[in-house]
C-alpha cells in the first residue's frame, strides 16, 4: 500500500481534491494501468478520509487515454477528472484536470554516464527532455550530473527541460496551455497574447517553447537547431512528436529499459517523408473527410471549422465525421472520401493508413495540401494550436494555372474531373441534338428508314459515355460530392427506397440511440 500511495502520489492528489470541494471526481487509468485502479480508489477514498467525495473509475476511454476523456466524464457529471499515466498534456474544454505522471524506474547512475559521454562527442550544447514519466528523477539526475562534471571538468553546457505544470484549468480557447503553469511562475505579458499558439514564445532576451507537457528556454541569440536532444525514455508518441518537430537537430534516445544509447532515429524519417507523399496525394483529392477524433481538447472546434474553410476555398468538398477511434472498417464505411483529416491531439495524429483504402493525413498537412503556393520546408507541426488562425483563407480563382501532380506525373486543374464530365455530357447531347435538327431541316418531306438505327447508336453512345463517366467517378477520382459519387453507384444499399439518387442530403434521427427525439414518450 505504501508503494501505490507513493507511485500514485495519494496525499498530494487528496490535497487537491480537499482544496477545491470537489465531491464527484472521476480517475481516468489506461490500459496497463487498469489493474491499479481498485487499490488506488480505495486508498485515495481513505486518504480523502470520506469527506463526501464520490470517486469514479473510468475506463476504455472514447478517443485517446492520452487525453483527458471529458466525454466519459460528463456521463457522471464529474467536477473533475484526475489523469494518471502518460499524457499528452493536450488543454482540456470544460473540466479541470489533475495528473499523476507515475514513477517509472531510472538507473541515474547510468544514464548520468551516458550523458557525460554523449556530451564529450558533441560539441553542442546539449537538451535533455524526458517522458513525463520520468520527470521524478530529473533533480537527482541534475546532481548527479554536476558532481561528475566538476570531477571531469567538464565544460560542456547541458541544460535541462521542467514539466509545465500537473494541473490544468479548462479552456475553450486554444490558449489553456498558457493558463497551466506552475504556481512559482510569472505570467506573460500582453503583448504576446496573439502568439501563443505556437510551441515557441519570445519573453523578453528569452525563446521558451512548450511541448508535451515539457518546458524549457533558450537565448533569443541561440537557435534550437544548434542543440543536441538527449531524450530519456521510451521510442512512443511523444518521443516521435519531439522528433518530428525538431527534426533539424541532432537526437540521441537513452533507453531506460535497456540502459543504453540509441542514435538510430531513422525509422522517424522515414515516417516524415512518406507523410510528405501522403500530402502530394491529398493534393489530387476532390472529397475529403475530417474525422474528429478528440472531443475534450480545446480548440477542436475552432481547427475543425478552418479545415472546413481551407477545403472549401480549394474548392473541394468535405464532410465531418465523428466515430471514435477509427479503423479501416470504419472509414470503408465511406469510399467516396479521397482522403481523411484526423482532427487529434498532437501524440496521435500520426495515424498509420497502410491498411486504409484512404490515406490519413494531420490538419498541418491538410494546409500544405489544400493552400496553393505553399510548399513543405521541412518544417513540421503535430499540434493543431499551432495552425488556429482568425483568418478565413482566400478562395482559389478558377483561372489558377494548372499545378504538377507528382502521383499523376504531369500537370493537373484541381477542379478537372468535374469539367471533363461535364463537358462530354454538353458535347454529346449539344452533338445529337444539331445531327437530328440539320437532318429535320435538309429532308422535311423525306422519310428516313434508318432512323430508328440513328437513334440506337446514340443511345448506345450515350450508355458508353455515362459507364465512362461513372467509372471515372467512382475510380479516378471525377466525384465532386458524395452525392455524385451515390449517383455513379449501380449498387446503393438494401433499402430500395429512391428510384433516383437524392440531390439533397436528408436530416436523420437526433438524440442519444436508447432513446431518439421521435421517440420520446410523455411520463
Amino acid at each position: 500500500m505504501d508503494n501505490i500511495s507513493s507511485r500514485y502520489e495519494i496525499p498530494r492528489t487528496a490535497e487537491f481534491l480537499r482544496g477545491r470541494a470537489y465531491t464527484r471526481v472521476a480517475l481516468q487509468f489506461p490500459d496497463e494501468l487498469l489493474k491499479d485502479a481498485a487499490p488506488v480508489a480505495r486508498a485515495l477514498r481513505r486518504e480523502l478520509g470520506g469527506g463526501g467525495t464520490k470517486l469514479f473509475v473510468m475506463a476504455d476511454t472514447a478517443y485517446n487515454s492520452c487525453c483527458v476523456d471529458e466525454v466519459g466524464a460528463s456521463a457522471i457529471d464529474a467536477q473533475c477528472v484526475v489523469h494518471y499515466g502518460h499524457s499528452c498534456m493536450s488543454p482540456t474544454s470544460n473540466l479541470p484536470a489533475f495528473f499523476v505522471f507515475g514513477k517509472a524506474p531510472l538507473d541515474v547512475g547510468a544514464c548520468c554516464r551516458s550523458l557525460l559521454d554523449c556530451s564529450r562527442e558533441s560539441n553542442k550544447p546539449i537538451l535533455v527532455l524526458c517522458g513525463l514519466e520520468y520527470a521524478h528523477a530529473l533533480d537527482d539526475l541534475k546532481g548527479a550530473a554536476a558532481e561528475l562534471c566538476k570531477s571531469d571538468s567538464c565544460n560542456h553546457e547541458i541544460q535541462y527541460a521542467d514539466v509545465m505544470c500537473s494541473e490544468m484549468s479548462p479552456s475553450s480557447s486554444p490558449t489553456a496551455e498558457e493558463q497551466c503553469r506552475q504556481s512559482n511562475e510569472s505570467t506573460h505579458n500582453d503583448d504576446l497574447a496573439n502568439f501563443v499558439n505556437s510551441c515557441c514564445n519570445v519573453e523578453g532576451s528569452m525563446r521558451k517553447y512548450n511541448l508535451g507537457g515539457l518546458t524549457w528556454s533558450i537565448s533569443i541569440d541561440d537557435k534550437i537547431d544548434d542543440y543536441l536532444l538527449y531524450w530519456i525514455g521510451q521510442d512512443n508518441s511523444a518521443f516521435a512528436n519531439v522528433a518530428l518537430t525538431f527534426n533539424k537537430c541532432d537526437i540521441v534516445r537513452y533507453d531506460t529499459v535497456e540502459n543504453q544509447l540509441s542514435r538510430d532515429v531513422s525509422h522517424l524519417m522515414k515516417i516524415l517523408r512518406r507523410r510528405y507523399y501522403l500530402v502530394e496525394k491529398a493534393k489530387d483529392a476532390n472529397i475529403i473527410g475530417i474525422l474528429v477524433g478528440t472531443l475534450g481538447v480545446a480548440g477542436y472546434l475552432d481547427i475543425i471549422e478552418q479545415m472546413k474553410n481551407v477545403i472549401k476555398a480549394a474548392g473541394k468538398k468535405s464532410y465531418t465525421l465523428v466515430m471514435g477511434r477509427p479503423n479501416s472498417a470504419k472509414l470503408a464505411n465511406f469510399p467516396e472520401c479521397e482522403v481523411f483529416v484526423y482532427v487529434s491531439c498532437a501524440q496521435t495524429a500520426l495515424l498509420d493508413s497502410k491498411e486504409f483504402l484512404a490515406p490519413v493525413i494531420t490538419p498541418f498537412e491538410a494546409v500544405l495540401a489544400f493552400s496553393r503556393g505553399r510548399e513543405w520546408t521541412g518544417e513540421y507541426l503535430l499540434d493543431f494550436k499551432d495552425l488556429i488562425t482568425s483568418e478565413k483563407p482566400e478562395v482559389a480563382s478558377r483561372s489558377t494555372e494548372a499545378r504538377f501532380s507528382f502521383i499523376k506525373g504531369g500537370y493537373v486543374e484541381d477542379d478537372f474531373p468535374q469539367v471533363l464530365v461535364s463537358w462530354f455530357m454538353y458535347v454529346f447531347l449539344l452533338s445529337s441534338k444539331s445531327y437530328l435538327y440539320f437532318d429535320h431541316l435538309s429532308t422535311e418531306n423525306e422519310e428516313h428508314p434508318e432512323t430508328s438505327l440513328a437513334l440506337a447508336e446514340l443511345t448506345e453512345k450515350a450508355l458508353s459515355v455515362r459507364n465512362q463517366n461513372n467509372d471515372a467517378v467512382l475510380y479516378q477520382g471525377g466525384a465532386k460530392s458524395a452525392i455524385d459519387y451515390l449517383k455513379a453507384r449501380s449498387y446503393r444499399g438494401l433499402t430500395g427506397e429512391y428510384e433516383v439518387a437524392p440531390d439533397t442530403v436528408l436530416i436523420g434521427r437526433t438524440g442519444r440511440a436508447a432513446v431518439y427525439s421521435d421517440e420520446k414518450t410523455k411520463q
